[in-house]
């Protein structure tokens, strides 16, 4: 099992030092990639009564692929994940683009993970309709594929149309790999009929070990050997002891996960050198996992 670091975007601040740091950190404690998480906008929760959404305005976030370049440059072995870009509310051959030009200039580091997203104020901001999302994004990675592997493309589809036209340069890896995040059972499914891998975002209690079957299930019924599609779960520090860290990473492990990130957010964590501290701390306890 790999296991890797989720870049703690709310908490590592503006400082570009403090983000080369942590990602060297990381690289240098041996772990194998580092994900980020995406959002765009925050919206203003106190002009919307009864917000529920996870974050807002008030949380920073770095946009990935623009950190991901950043990182590039600064490390030579770390994967770099995307977990997960909110891909309908991206302009596809833009994101096809991006990804080449990032994966090209990593040395084929990149994995992309997509989902579809909660957050109705950025698709608003963005021009993307919300209610399609879930159909438009398996055509949109229909078509990332095609760009990253062929030199032309022509394709029309429901919300797409390209006509004989190409990436230059295409990425390293053809294709690059895409990772579906979620847990509805479309999700389940979709993953089991087009991901090379899956963000669960659940714990492996026996409802998180039931989805994992259903979606094995899923894949044997598309024809898939479910060997083939990769898993990765987080591992939250909070308030917890490290003997806590370890029983999650080793049911996930027992339950088919390839991969494993540590999350050092909402932990109370007071600086980047405390984030850089837990992450040494869970590879001391978590090594034997690998």
């Amino acid at each position: 099992m790999r296991l890797g670091v989720v870049f703690p975007q709310t908490e590592i601040g503006s400082d570009p030092i403090a983000a080369r740091d942590y990602a060297q950190a990381a690289e240098s404690l041996g772990y194998d990639h580092l994900l980020a998480f995406d959002h765009v906008l925050g919206a203003n929760a106190e002009s919307r009564p009864g917000w529920s959404g996870a974050y807002s305005h008030t949380d920073s976030f770095l946009e990935p692929f623009v950190l991901f370049a950043h990182l590039a440059a600064l490390t030579e072995r770390l994967e770099l994940v995307a977990g997960v870009i909110i891909l309908p509310q991206r302009q596809t051959t833009l994101v096809a683009k991006q990804t080449a030009t990032l994966d090209v200039l990593s040395g084929g580091r990149l994995r992309l993970g997509v989902g579809i997203g909660w957050n109705t104020v950025e698709y608003e901001a963005l021009g993307q309709n919300f209610n399609n999302r879930g159909l438009r994004s398996e055509e949109q990675v229909e078509v990332l594929r095609r760009l990253w592997t062929q030199e032309l493309v022509s394709y029309e589809g429901r919300w797409h149309k390209i006509t004989d036209a190409g990436l230059n340069p295409l990425p390293v890896q053809r294709p690059i790999p895409v990772w579906f995040g979620g847990r509805a059972e479309p999700v389940l499914r979709r993953v089991a009929r087009m991901g090379d891998g899956w963000f669960p975002l659940f714990r492996p209690d026996a409802e998180g070990v039931a989805m994992v079957e259903r979606m094995k299930g899923y894949a044997r019924d598309a024809g898939r050997d479910p060997a083939d599609i990769g898993i990765e779960s987080w591992v939250s520090i909070g308030d917890r002891k490290p003997e806590d860290w370890l029983a999650d990473a080793e049911a996930w492990k027992a339950a088919g996960a390839t991969h494993i990130s540590i999350n050092t957010m909402r932990a109370g964590l007071s600086s980047p050198d405390a984030h850089i501290d837990a992450i040494r701390r869970f590879k001391e306890v978590a090594g034997s996992l690998v």
